[in-house]
């Protein structure tokens, strides 16, 4: 017989093991870091032929945080380079088998991001300048012979550059375009450039409230770069959304803008099924479907896509959780549902009760240009918090969105908790009562939400609470099926939660308002409220246990009626 092995030794054993595997690529933002430090390594190299093939003089692809932007402009970068030998960097990669590989290292090549650019005006104009000088740095051979005229603009840029005030003069403008002319210059061919993040220092403006002091330098900056210079070759910008009423793509005849939408580059921003279904492979995971309601439910053109941040986060801890943190695109969402409109509001409570929405969505310019409905729906898409489940009207904008996945959905818990001017916390406390059927603490959580949330003027009607109730839901929606004023039994139902898993109860919820003139009559009415319920057998279709619940409210004072079904 066999002895067994001591539990401390086979755990050593696995983790000698997984140690023996490619590291993971968490954050890594280098593509060279990527290929040379033993990382598990996705190709996606074949953009670059898709990129070359193209032959857009500007291409713009806006996409989620998280989904691989950096990298990817990182590899471009690294490819084009002239400065560089990258035959090591791509020997094992597809684009090496394509007619496009002669173009490795022939074009003098600019890689910026603005993907720090975040904070006050001073930190956002400095990253940029960081940005600006480090290219400056890297190509100083560029700039030893000139004539007195390029030495005097070299010798103002630089001190700009080197300045630490927070404004943006002429030669701050002028330093991209006088880099990438001095480039040409050189090496006698037109130039590459790639700028990762562009829109960041836009938003940030935009959320700290300096967008009008600074938008007009930053413009300007990319405009003569991408338009009025005569250096370039082609370019490739990425960000959240496109900056559509600044002068930055304005008069380009070339211009090619890929959003979520479209096809173009849809399967090289995030994790395919395959890629994802090989890599979880390769570290001893299955994709199977908890992995799937997870991390999958995005549509990029025609492709079904993952979000490469979960799934490389879940490959390292081996735990399936929520990965997409809070950044400035959840800030800039919060912002803009703080002056939301009635349409907008309807929208979303649509969007919690049944997770889909179908409505108009503009995605062809950033929000805070214009401040409408549809504008608001395309940041929600371009910024991942909703994806397009189906087209109905290109023509009109007209789409059918949904929540992506079950981790998209933890972020609408916040959300809501935003909508609703609440602490997300709070709401927490109330759902998680109310999944473990803990009555009296969901009943005292109640009734502070009600005294801490809305005025009396947002609570006029019955419908006031049924739909307070209803956007709180999203804490729910994991677990159960949100119904809502839908024919069951013998009538119309307020709420009805349906559990769609085994082991929790299901719920109906039947409102009642009164004038705060009848107040006294608040437990008499919530107990019809439930009589309500089972008289016309809105539970009929609810298998298992159930609980009814009837709330009478009048004003912020609330009585709640407890029944479990028999």
């Amino acid at each position: 017989m066999v002895p067994s092995m001591p539990c401390h030794v086979i755990m050593r054993v696995k983790n000698e093991v997984r140690q023996m595997k490619k590291r993971i690529p968490l954050g890594l933002q280098s593509y060279d870091k990527l290929k040379t430090g033993n990382y598990y390594v996705v190709d996606k190299s074949l953009m670059i032929q898709d990129f070359l093939l193209r032959g857009n003089e500007v291409t713009l692809i806006t996409r989620p945080r998280r989904f691989g932007k950096t990298l990817n402009m990182s590899m471009m970068a690294s490819f084009f380079d002239i400065t560089k030998d990258s035959r090591e960097l791509f020997k094992d990669t597809a684009i090496m088998k394509s007619e496009h590989a002669s173009a490795m290292n022939q074009y003098p090549t600019v890689f910026l991001s603005f993907a720090n650019a975040k904070g006050d005006k001073m930190t956002v104009i400095q990253e940029i300048r960081e940005q600006l000088l480090s290219e400056y740095d890297r190509f100083a051979y560029a700039f030893a012979q000139m004539d007195e005229s390029d030495q005097h603009r070299y010798r103002k840029i630089k001190e700009e550059l080197l300045s630490d005030h927070a404004q943006m003069s002429y030669y701050f403008i002028a330093s991209l375009s006088f880099l990438m002319a001095r480039l040409e210059k050189h090496h006698g061919r037109k130039v590459m450039v790639f700028i990762d993040e562009y829109d960041t220092p836009f938003i940030e403006a935009h959320v700290n409230g300096f967008y009008d002091e600074v938008r007009s330098g930053l413009s300007s900056l990319l405009h003569n770069a991408l338009k009025a210079s005569t250096s370039l070759q082609h370019a490739m910008l990425t960000g959240i959304q496109r900056v559509a009423k600044e002068n930055i793509f304005s008069d380009l005849n070339n211009l090619v803008v890929c959003t979520v939408k479209d096809r173009e580059y849809a399967q090289y921003f995030g994790f395919t099924e395959e890629e994802t279904k090989t890599m979880l492979e390769y570290y001893g995971l299955e994709l199977n479907e908890e992995v799937k309601a997870m991390y999958n439910g995005y549509r990029f053109g025609d492709e079904e896509i993952y979000n490469p941040w979960s799934v490389l986060n879940y490959a390292s801890r081996r735990a399936l959780e929520p990965y997409w943190v809070n950044t400035s695109s959840n800030k800039m969402i919060r912002k803009a549902m703080e002056g939301r409109d009635l349409t907008f509001a309807r929208g979303y409570e649509k969007l919690i009760e049944t997770g889909r929405l179908e409505t108009l969505v503009r995605m062809e310019t950033s929000f805070f240009e214009v401040s409408s409905t549809d504008s608001l729906w395309g940041l929600f898409v371009n910024a991942g918090y909703l994806t397009i489940e189906r087209v109905i009207s290109h023509l009109d904008g007209l789409y059918v969105l949904r929540i992506p996945d079950q981790e998209v959905q933890r972020e609408f818990q916040e959300l809501t908790a935003c909508y609703l001017n609440v602490e997300d916390t709070q709401l927490g406390k109330l759902f998680i009562a109310l999944k473990w059927n803990r009555k009296e603490e969901f009943i005292d959580n109640y009734r502070d939400m009600l005294l801490t949330l809305p005025s009396y003027h947002d609570l006029k009607d019955e419908n006031s609470y049924h739909v307070l109730f209803l956007g709180m839901c999203a804490w729910l929606s994991n677990e159960y099926d949100i119904i809502s004023n839908r024919e069951e039994g013998k009538g119309r139902c307020d709420i009805i939660l349906k559990a769609k898993k085994e082991g929790l109860a299901s719920y109906v919820l039947e409102f009642k308002y009164l004038k705060e003139a009848d107040a006294e009559r608040l437990e008499e009415s919530a107990k019809e409220a439930v009589l309500q319920i089972k008289e016309k057998h809105y539970d009929a279709e609810l298998p298992g246990r159930a609980i009814l619940i009837g709330l009478a409210h009048a004003g912020k004072e609330v009585w709640i009626e407890w029944q479990e079904r028999s």
